[in-house]
């Protein structure tokens, strides 16, 4: 779906500084707070001492803000003059240019210029400009200015709030803040304005261009029912392919994304009922109801017989449950941050998290109501973590600390290894190599759920090489997936190479596959990812072929200030770093690891950091880092987390991915078989990521390595006796956990091609 914070970049895109290098500052007050009374006179004050000195060399950027400042004035009659000249220059230089995002503003200014014209109130001025603008759009278009409509006015009040702070101090502001502060004023007062109004305008949108139709019931295998939702649009001509989704929570909102595409949108569902809850079990029957479904579809007058699917996290699972069934019908699926029960959930690195058990209470109904009432409270689960991890019971004690029997969270304890009862849920070796339909994946760098998407793709390239499977991640996390693809923050000026419609790019692609439309432009091989810092995509044939050689750092234990040295030459002589780790310190309790991209300092909670020399010159990271720890420890496992930093010339810590890698030592050479470490024997153990960067390190950057011993309260505890892990307690960490880290221990970092 769109993101909705489209209006915070435009409000720092549409200032230029150079324009106004020499202007004088105005002096100005900030007002107390968005919302206080007096700021809509302050931004009035404002607007109308701008006015008469603004001016810019670029015809369109001066228009846009010119607009800008006649509406923050209150002459709305001059803005919208304004921009209907900016929408006839733009129409004169490209007559196939999309809708753009001052759409907006144009339906905005618009209808307070009927208001003010015409005495009405603004609901009627705002509805007649919504009709008149919208009724003219193509489905598409019309899909995408009501996403944008739809966002929250509180986004928009926390952009203002904290331009008005950075001015608080201030006497004076510069022509360009106060550019800004008057947008994001614009921004938020225009969405407190029309917010009330744009529900019931869409819904009448959706009901004059799409027939929508619940579906109920459809007999899956085992004498499931499910449900499906179907969106068609009322211009279609003729039958069309469905995407299909199976959720878990009635989401119908790719349907109805799906027909604005230009596709029959079809939502589907398993009907739970009351007495089969205690039976249902999720990831065990997707594979069967997406197919029982698809067959149900191409049974349709609406259907060419053609059908993809599509999902995000567990609607991406289903997808490839229904392609592991291949059913002839389907002929595509494109996948974002697909989960792969197994591998990135319930547990990660087979450490088993704490999310999954709320996922689990979550995902399944309950006779109990309060049940799930009780899981949207944050404060609630970080209470339960804090409770389980200074109380020192057992991991399978999470349920009779929270209070509830979850059993389903049980069931996946008793497999911490990737075994048969994982294996069937999905394809698996050489089942991937009958997967013979397109497929799409999209992850990002800094995306919890990136290792499931990895996993897929390779899986798919390792057992078919000529596998039509297209891969593509950049710098974005899970909520920047879900909601089209902006960019996450990397400390530094964002790419514009990144800011990629991941929406618009799943689309497109589909139109290839299914309609013979160009392929996008970012997918011109199998993996595609966006270099940060070079602001660039790349290419390449695999993962393999991602880089072009490593270079190998080694872990020395030399001490540089507060760090170790992370050096390219192998030492002369033999070192360790001794680190140890008490499991009956429970402090740690309240502390909430930092997802942040860019740090003062790294993370070195339970850790050891190795830092580089500076870099005589760029580098390009990309791909999957690996290594050898060589190490002697006092247990017979492990739970280890690796992190990669950038350290910028300027002292900032650029996570190169994120979280960290993770991963249970027992399993590392084998996700399937158990192999115990050796208590007080020296040995190695090598291991390849499931993380992917792709990232320009600067000339005079440093290398950051952070190496940890994994004890946290939001997932299992490994206390190295080798036993069931989620039996231990705390009296099974009397010892504390020592380990000496030898200095021949090393870390291969990819190049790009």
């Amino acid at each position: 779906m769109r993101t909705f914070g489209f209006l915070v970049v435009l409000v720092m895109a549409l200032v230029s500084r150079s324009a106004w290098a020499d202007a004088p500052e105005l002096d100005f007050q900030a007002p107390p707070s968005a919302i206080d009374p007096s700021t809509a006179a302050a931004m009035r004050d404002l607007a109308e001492r701008l006015l008469p000195v603004y001016q810019n060399a670029d015809p369109d950027r001066y228009l846009t803000n010119l607009s800008a400042l006649q509406m923050a004035a209150g002459d709305y009659s001059s803005a919208d003059v304004s921009r209907q000249s900016l929408r006839d220059r733009r129409r004169r230089a490209d007559l196939h240019r999309p809708v753009g995002r001052g759409v907006i503003f144009d339906i905005y200014a618009y209808a307070k210029a009927i208001e003010a014209e015409n005495r009405v109130t603004f609901a009627q001025g705002f509805t007649r400009a919504y009709h008149e603008v919208v009724h003219r759009l193509d489905d598409q278009d019309a899909y995408i200015v009501d996403q944008w409509f739809a966002a929250p006015p509180a986004t928009y009040r926390g952009t203002l709030q904290k331009l008005l702070d950075q001015q608080r101090a201030k006497d004076a502001v510069g022509e360009t803040e106060a550019l800004q502060m008057i947008w994001a004023y614009l921004s938020f007062d225009a969405y407190r304005q029309f917010a009330p109004l744009v529900t019931a305008l869409i819904a009448e949108e959706d009901e004059r261009r799409y027939v929508a139709e619940a579906v109920d019931p459809i007999k899956g295998r085992g004498g499931r029912i499910l449900s499906a939702f179907v969106v068609r649009s009322r211009s279609a001509a003729k039958a069309e392919p469905a995407l299909l989704e199976l959720t878990l929570d009635g989401s119908r909102e790719h349907a109805r994304e799906s027909a604005a595409r230009g596709y029959v949108g079809v939502a589907a569902q398993a009907v739970r009922r009351r007495e089969d809850l205690h039976e249902w079990t999720p990831y065990q029957t997707e594979g069967d109801d997406a197919r029982a479904v698809i067959d149900w579809i191409t049974r349709q007058p609406w259907s060419d017989g053609r059908v993809g699917m599509i999902g995000d996290g567990y609607g991406g699972f289903a997808a490839w449950a229904a392609a592991r069934q291949a059913p002839p019908a389907l002929k595509a699926i494109a996948t974002s941050s697909p989960t792969a029960p197994g591998v990135n959930f319930p547990m990660t690195g087979n450490i088993s998290l704490n999310s999954a058990f709320r996922w689990s209470l979550e995902a399944v109904p309950h006779a109990d109501p309060s049940l799930n009432a009780v899981s949207r409270d944050e404060a609630a689960w970080r209470a339960l973590d804090q409770t389980w991890y200074t109380s020192g019971r057992r991991y399978r004690d999470l349920g009779r600390i929270y209070g509830a029997h979850n059993p389903l969270f049980l069931r996946w304890l008793n497999h911490p290894s990737y075994d048969r009862y994982w294996q069937r849920l999905m394809p698996y070796q050489r089942q991937f190599a009958a997967i013979k339909i397109p497929v799409l994946t999209t992850s990002g760098y800094y995306a919890e759920s990136e290792p499931g998407a990895l996993y897929y793709f390779a899986e798919h390239l390792r057992y078919d090489p000529r596998a039509d499977h297209a891969f593509v991640i950049g710098p974005y996390d899970d909520a920047r997936l879900s909601r089209g693809g902006v960019p996450a923050s990397t400390g530094t000026e964002a790419d514009a190479a990144a800011g990629v419609d991941l929406d618009d790019l799943r689309y497109k692609w589909l139109d290839h596959v299914f309609k013979g439309g160009a392929m996008p432009a970012v997918v011109k091989d199998r993996v595609n990812y966006e270099l940060v810092g070079a602001n660039e995509w790349r290419h390449a044939p695999s993962l393999e072929g991602v880089g072009k050689s490593a270079r190998r750092f080694y872990l020395d234990s030399n001490p540089t200030a507060a760090f170790r040295t992370l050096s390219t030459q192998k030492p002369a002589r033999q070192q360790f770093t001794l680190q140890t780790l008490s499991f009956l310190d429970r402090s740690d309790a309240a502390r909430v690891p930092s997802n942040e991209i860019t740090r003062t300092s790294p993370d070195l909670h339970n850790a050891v950091a190795y830092v580089s020399e500076p870099l005589a010159q760029a580098v390009d990271v990309a791909g999957l880092f690996s290594g050898q720890l060589d190490f002697t420890v006092n247990k017979m496992d492990m739970d280890l987390e690796i992190s990669l930093y950038e350290q910028t010339d300027i002292g900032v810590y650029v996570r190169l991915f994120g979280p960290a890698y993770a991963f249970r030592s027992s399993y590392v050479r084998d996700r399937v078989h158990r192999h115990l470490l050796e208590d007080g024997t020296r040995q190695q153990l090598s291991f390849r990521s499931e993380r992917f960067s792709g990232r320009r390190l600067k000339a005079g950057s440093r290398l950051v390595v952070v190496l940890g011993i994994s004890k946290r309260p939001d997932r299992e505890i490994n206390y190295g006796t080798g036993n069931d892990v989620s039996e231990e307690t705390i009296a099974d960490g009397n010892v504390p956990l020592r380990v000496d880290w030898y200095n021949d221990s090393y870390i291969d970092v990819p190049l790009a091609q």
